[in-house]
Protein backbone atom coordinates (compact mmCIF):
# COMPACT_ATOMS: atom_id res chain seq x y z
CA UNK A 1 0.00 0.00 0.00
CA UNK A 2 2.83 2.29 0.65
CA UNK A 3 4.14 1.58 -2.81
CA UNK A 4 0.69 2.41 -4.24
CA UNK A 5 0.58 5.33 -2.15
CA UNK A 6 3.89 6.90 -3.32
CA UNK A 7 3.27 6.36 -6.94
CA UNK A 8 -0.44 7.93 -6.52
CA UNK A 9 1.57 10.98 -5.06
CA UNK A 10 4.40 10.93 -8.15
CA UNK A 11 1.83 10.72 -10.10
CA UNK A 12 -0.57 13.33 -9.07
CA UNK A 13 2.83 15.64 -8.89
CA UNK A 14 3.69 14.68 -12.35
CA UNK A 15 0.36 15.33 -13.51
CA UNK A 16 0.17 18.73 -12.06
CA UNK A 17 3.39 19.77 -13.16
CA UNK A 18 2.28 18.55 -17.00
CA UNK A 19 -0.59 20.98 -16.53
CA UNK A 20 1.53 23.89 -15.40
CA UNK A 21 3.82 23.35 -18.24
CA UNK A 22 0.59 23.21 -20.79
CA UNK A 23 -1.13 25.67 -19.69
CA UNK A 24 0.12 28.86 -21.19
CA UNK A 25 -1.03 32.80 -20.35
CA UNK A 26 0.10 35.28 -22.75
CA UNK A 27 -0.49 38.96 -21.72
CA UNK A 28 -1.91 41.45 -23.61
CA UNK A 29 0.36 43.39 -26.62
CA UNK A 30 2.28 40.45 -26.34
CA UNK A 31 3.02 36.68 -28.74
CA UNK A 32 5.19 33.96 -27.89
CA UNK A 33 6.34 31.90 -30.51
CA UNK A 34 5.94 27.94 -29.77
CA UNK A 35 8.08 25.16 -31.83
CA UNK A 36 7.95 21.74 -31.84
CA UNK A 37 10.81 19.97 -31.76
CA UNK A 38 12.62 22.51 -32.99
CA UNK A 39 10.66 24.05 -35.88
CA UNK A 40 8.28 26.59 -35.51
CA UNK A 41 4.39 25.64 -34.77
CA UNK A 42 2.54 28.13 -34.14
CA UNK A 43 2.10 32.24 -32.35
CA UNK A 44 0.52 32.56 -29.26
CA UNK A 45 -1.89 35.56 -29.12
CA UNK A 46 -2.77 37.08 -25.85
CA UNK A 47 -4.61 34.81 -23.45
CA UNK A 48 -4.86 31.35 -22.25
CA UNK A 49 -3.29 28.60 -24.56
CA UNK A 50 -2.62 24.86 -23.93
CA UNK A 51 0.58 23.14 -25.68
CA UNK A 52 2.14 20.04 -25.28
CA UNK A 53 4.76 19.92 -22.46
CA UNK A 54 8.38 18.94 -23.35
CA UNK A 55 7.17 18.72 -27.09
CA UNK A 56 5.93 22.68 -27.60
CA UNK A 57 8.93 24.76 -25.83
CA UNK A 58 9.22 28.46 -26.11
CA UNK A 59 11.45 30.21 -28.79
CA UNK A 60 14.19 32.32 -26.67
CA UNK A 61 15.88 35.01 -28.35
CA UNK A 62 18.45 37.61 -27.09
CA UNK A 63 18.31 41.06 -28.27
CA UNK A 64 22.00 43.07 -28.13
CA UNK A 65 21.36 46.77 -27.35
CA UNK A 66 24.42 49.61 -27.88
CA UNK A 67 23.68 51.97 -25.39
CA UNK A 68 25.26 54.94 -24.09
CA UNK A 69 25.60 56.70 -20.81
CA UNK A 70 25.55 60.22 -19.03
CA UNK A 71 29.30 60.29 -19.98
CA UNK A 72 29.28 59.37 -23.32
CA UNK A 73 30.93 56.51 -23.12
CA UNK A 74 29.12 53.22 -24.97
CA UNK A 75 28.30 49.87 -23.70
CA UNK A 76 26.55 47.10 -25.10
CA UNK A 77 23.18 45.43 -23.17
CA UNK A 78 22.18 42.04 -23.70
CA UNK A 79 18.42 40.65 -23.51
CA UNK A 80 17.12 37.74 -23.86
CA UNK A 81 12.77 36.95 -24.04
CA UNK A 82 10.59 34.28 -24.59
CA UNK A 83 7.61 37.45 -25.26
CA UNK A 84 8.11 39.63 -27.68
CA UNK A 85 6.42 42.52 -27.13
CA UNK A 86 3.65 44.09 -29.78
CA UNK A 87 3.82 47.79 -28.70
CA UNK A 88 5.81 51.01 -30.38
CA UNK A 89 9.45 50.76 -29.00
CA UNK A 90 11.66 53.69 -28.89
CA UNK A 91 14.92 52.82 -29.38
CA UNK A 92 17.55 55.91 -28.68
CA UNK A 93 20.86 55.37 -30.93
CA UNK A 94 24.12 56.26 -29.47
CA UNK A 95 25.61 59.52 -31.13
CA UNK A 96 27.52 58.71 -34.45
CA UNK A 97 29.65 60.80 -36.41
CA UNK A 98 28.23 61.79 -40.37
CA UNK A 99 30.27 63.73 -42.69
CA UNK A 100 28.28 66.55 -44.72
CA UNK A 101 28.44 67.48 -48.77
CA UNK A 102 30.47 70.05 -47.85
CA UNK A 103 33.36 67.86 -45.71
CA UNK A 104 31.98 68.88 -42.27
CA UNK A 105 32.11 65.86 -39.82
CA UNK A 106 28.70 66.52 -37.42
CA UNK A 107 27.90 64.21 -34.49
CA UNK A 108 24.06 62.81 -34.54
CA UNK A 109 21.72 61.41 -31.98
CA UNK A 110 18.55 59.92 -33.66
CA UNK A 111 15.51 58.30 -32.45
CA UNK A 112 13.87 55.37 -34.03
CA UNK A 113 10.15 54.49 -33.18
CA UNK A 114 9.41 50.92 -34.45
CA UNK A 115 6.89 48.20 -33.61
CA UNK A 116 6.67 44.88 -35.13
CA UNK A 117 3.93 43.60 -37.10
CA UNK A 118 5.09 40.42 -38.23
CA UNK A 119 6.50 38.33 -35.48
CA UNK A 120 7.28 35.57 -37.13
CA UNK A 121 9.70 37.77 -39.70
CA UNK A 122 10.62 39.45 -36.60
CA UNK A 123 12.38 35.78 -35.05
CA UNK A 124 13.21 34.03 -38.02
CA UNK A 125 13.83 36.83 -41.25
CA UNK A 126 17.05 38.37 -39.00
CA UNK A 127 19.61 37.72 -36.61
CA UNK A 128 19.68 40.59 -34.03
CA UNK A 129 16.57 42.93 -34.90
CA UNK A 130 17.65 46.06 -32.64
CA UNK A 131 21.41 45.68 -33.67
CA UNK A 132 19.93 45.32 -37.86
CA UNK A 133 18.00 48.79 -37.33
CA UNK A 134 20.72 50.43 -35.79
CA UNK A 135 22.95 49.36 -38.49
CA UNK A 136 21.02 50.46 -41.22
CA UNK A 137 19.81 53.19 -39.53
CA UNK A 138 23.48 54.59 -39.29
CA UNK A 139 24.44 53.78 -43.36
CA UNK A 140 21.08 55.11 -43.92
CA UNK A 141 21.81 58.29 -42.02
CA UNK A 142 25.10 59.00 -43.38
CA UNK A 143 23.97 58.30 -46.89
CA UNK A 144 21.02 60.64 -46.46
CA UNK A 145 23.34 63.12 -44.73
CA UNK A 146 25.93 63.04 -47.07
CA UNK A 147 24.43 64.48 -50.07
CA UNK A 148 23.49 67.77 -47.82
CA UNK A 149 25.27 70.75 -46.83
CA UNK A 150 25.91 71.77 -43.24
CA UNK A 151 23.35 74.58 -43.55
CA UNK A 152 20.38 72.41 -45.19
CA UNK A 153 21.10 69.67 -42.59
CA UNK A 154 20.75 71.97 -39.92
CA UNK A 155 17.06 73.78 -41.26
CA UNK A 156 15.65 70.62 -42.57
CA UNK A 157 15.24 68.33 -39.71
CA UNK A 158 11.36 67.46 -41.11
CA UNK A 159 12.54 66.35 -44.43
CA UNK A 160 15.36 64.25 -42.52
CA UNK A 161 13.49 62.89 -40.59
CA UNK A 162 10.46 62.11 -43.34
CA UNK A 163 13.09 60.77 -45.94
CA UNK A 164 14.45 58.28 -43.31
CA UNK A 165 11.15 57.23 -42.05
CA UNK A 166 10.72 56.17 -45.69
CA UNK A 167 13.90 54.29 -46.38
CA UNK A 168 13.97 52.47 -43.05
CA UNK A 169 10.38 50.83 -42.93
CA UNK A 170 11.21 49.65 -46.71
CA UNK A 171 13.99 47.80 -45.72
CA UNK A 172 12.51 46.84 -42.43
CA UNK A 173 9.39 45.30 -44.55
CA UNK A 174 11.56 42.08 -44.49
CA UNK A 175 11.34 41.91 -41.18
CA UNK A 176 8.16 41.96 -39.91
CA UNK A 177 8.20 45.91 -38.95
CA UNK A 178 7.15 48.82 -38.80
CA UNK A 179 8.91 51.82 -38.63
CA UNK A 180 6.45 55.05 -37.45
CA UNK A 181 9.13 57.93 -37.16
CA UNK A 182 12.37 58.96 -37.00
CA UNK A 183 13.89 61.84 -34.71
CA UNK A 184 17.10 63.33 -34.97
CA UNK A 185 17.38 64.52 -31.48
CA UNK A 186 20.73 66.38 -31.38
CA UNK A 187 23.24 67.48 -34.19
CA UNK A 188 26.48 68.82 -32.69
CA UNK A 189 28.86 70.43 -35.16
CA UNK A 190 32.43 70.90 -34.59
CA UNK A 191 33.22 73.88 -32.00
CA UNK A 192 34.89 75.89 -34.93
CA UNK A 193 31.74 75.90 -37.06
CA UNK A 194 29.82 76.58 -34.01
CA UNK A 195 32.08 80.03 -33.16
CA UNK A 196 31.69 80.50 -36.90
CA UNK A 197 27.74 80.52 -36.78
CA UNK A 198 27.60 82.22 -33.95
CA UNK A 199 29.67 84.79 -35.55
CA UNK A 200 27.51 84.68 -38.63
CA UNK A 201 24.48 84.83 -37.16
CA UNK A 202 25.47 88.00 -34.95
CA UNK A 203 26.25 89.83 -38.23
CA UNK A 204 23.42 89.00 -39.66
CA UNK A 205 21.17 90.42 -36.89
CA UNK A 206 23.51 93.97 -36.80
CA UNK A 207 22.64 93.91 -40.49
CA UNK A 208 18.98 93.27 -40.23
CA UNK A 209 19.57 95.76 -37.79
CA UNK A 210 21.22 98.92 -39.94
CA UNK A 211 18.97 97.86 -42.67
CA UNK A 212 15.89 98.25 -40.36
CA UNK A 213 17.12 101.59 -38.88
CA UNK A 214 17.80 103.23 -42.30
CA UNK A 215 14.39 102.06 -43.67
CA UNK A 216 12.74 104.11 -40.35
CA UNK A 217 14.84 107.55 -41.20
CA UNK A 218 13.64 106.87 -45.17
CA UNK A 219 10.41 106.58 -44.21
CA UNK A 220 10.77 109.32 -41.89
CA UNK A 221 12.22 111.84 -44.35
CA UNK A 222 9.59 110.66 -46.74
CA UNK A 223 7.01 111.76 -44.78
CA UNK A 224 8.57 115.12 -43.76
CA UNK A 225 8.62 115.58 -47.44
CA UNK A 226 4.92 114.83 -48.04
CA UNK A 227 3.99 116.82 -45.25
CA UNK A 228 5.92 119.60 -46.17
CA UNK A 229 4.93 119.27 -49.91
CA UNK A 230 1.42 119.14 -48.50
CA UNK A 231 1.25 122.43 -46.41
CA UNK A 232 2.80 123.82 -49.63
CA UNK A 233 0.09 123.05 -51.35
CA UNK A 234 -2.23 123.94 -49.17
CA UNK A 235 -0.86 127.21 -48.77
CA UNK A 236 -1.00 127.82 -52.08
CA UNK A 237 -4.31 126.85 -52.40
CA UNK A 238 -5.30 129.17 -49.56
CA UNK A 239 -3.15 132.33 -51.61
CA UNK A 240 -4.84 131.55 -54.70
CA UNK A 241 -8.41 130.90 -53.18
CA UNK A 242 -7.99 134.68 -51.27
CA UNK A 243 -6.86 136.14 -54.99
CA UNK A 244 -9.74 134.99 -56.77
CA UNK A 245 -11.53 136.28 -53.97
CA UNK A 246 -10.21 139.76 -54.07
CA UNK A 247 -9.92 139.84 -58.14
CA UNK A 248 -13.78 139.22 -57.73
CA UNK A 249 -14.36 141.85 -55.24
CA UNK A 250 -12.70 144.10 -57.16
CA UNK A 251 -14.48 143.31 -60.40
CA UNK A 252 -17.75 143.32 -58.59
CA UNK A 253 -16.78 146.86 -57.11
CA UNK A 254 -16.14 148.41 -60.58
CA UNK A 255 -19.07 146.95 -62.04
CA UNK A 256 -21.05 148.84 -59.37
CA UNK A 257 -19.16 151.94 -60.24
CA UNK A 258 -19.44 151.46 -63.83
CA UNK A 259 -23.21 151.38 -63.33
CA UNK A 260 -22.80 154.30 -61.04
CA UNK A 261 -21.11 156.70 -63.82
CA UNK A 262 -23.14 154.71 -66.41
CA UNK A 263 -25.40 158.40 -66.96
CA UNK A 264 -22.70 160.68 -66.16
CA UNK A 265 -20.99 159.23 -69.41
CA UNK A 266 -17.42 159.50 -67.06
CA UNK A 267 -14.61 157.02 -67.62
CA UNK A 268 -14.58 154.55 -64.74
CA UNK A 269 -11.02 154.62 -65.05
CA UNK A 270 -10.58 157.93 -64.30
CA UNK A 271 -12.63 157.93 -61.26
CA UNK A 272 -10.56 154.75 -59.80
CA UNK A 273 -7.32 156.71 -60.78
CA UNK A 274 -9.01 159.75 -58.61
CA UNK A 275 -9.57 157.69 -55.86
CA UNK A 276 -5.85 156.49 -55.66
CA UNK A 277 -4.91 159.81 -55.78
CA UNK A 278 -6.73 160.60 -53.27
CA UNK A 279 -5.72 158.14 -50.75
CA UNK A 280 -2.28 158.66 -51.91
CA UNK A 281 -2.82 162.36 -50.58
CA UNK A 282 -4.36 161.21 -47.41
CA UNK A 283 -1.43 158.97 -46.72
CA UNK A 284 1.03 161.77 -47.04
CA UNK A 285 -0.75 164.29 -44.92
CA UNK A 286 -1.68 161.94 -41.90
CA UNK A 287 2.14 161.51 -42.33
CA UNK A 288 2.98 165.05 -41.06
CA UNK A 289 5.36 165.69 -44.26
CA UNK A 290 5.43 169.30 -45.24
CA UNK A 291 7.13 168.57 -47.91
CA UNK A 292 3.83 167.74 -50.92
CA UNK A 293 5.36 165.95 -54.44
CA UNK A 294 3.00 166.41 -57.12
CA UNK A 295 3.06 164.13 -59.74
CA UNK A 296 3.63 164.74 -63.59
CA UNK A 297 0.10 164.06 -64.34
CA UNK A 298 -1.76 166.93 -62.07
CA UNK A 299 -4.07 167.75 -65.02
CA UNK A 300 -5.09 164.10 -64.48
CA UNK A 301 -5.45 164.41 -61.42
CA UNK A 302 -7.68 168.09 -60.94
CA UNK A 303 -9.40 166.14 -63.88
CA UNK A 304 -10.53 163.21 -61.46
CA UNK A 305 -11.00 165.79 -58.89
CA UNK A 306 -13.55 167.18 -60.96
CA UNK A 307 -14.97 164.05 -62.45
CA UNK A 308 -15.85 163.41 -58.68
CA UNK A 309 -17.17 166.56 -57.98
CA UNK A 310 -19.46 166.31 -60.85
CA UNK A 311 -20.71 162.71 -59.49
CA UNK A 312 -21.23 164.00 -56.15
CA UNK A 313 -23.70 167.26 -57.62
CA UNK A 314 -25.91 164.87 -59.19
Amino acid sequence: MTGIMLFLVVLVVFVMILVSKGIVIVKQAEVIIIERFGRYHKTLASGLHLIIPFVDNFRHFTWRFVREDYKGNKYIQLKTESRLDLRENVYDFARQNVITADNVVIEINALLYFQVSEPYKAIYEINNLPEAIEKLTQTTLRNVIGEMELDRTLTSRDMINSRLRDILDDATDKWGVKVNRVELQDIHPPKEIRAAMEKQMRAERDKRALILEAEGTKQAKILEAEGFKNAQITRAEGEAKSKLLVAEAEAEAIRRIAEAVKETKMDPAEYQIALKYIATFGDLIQKGDKTVVLPYEATSLLGSIKTIQSMLKM
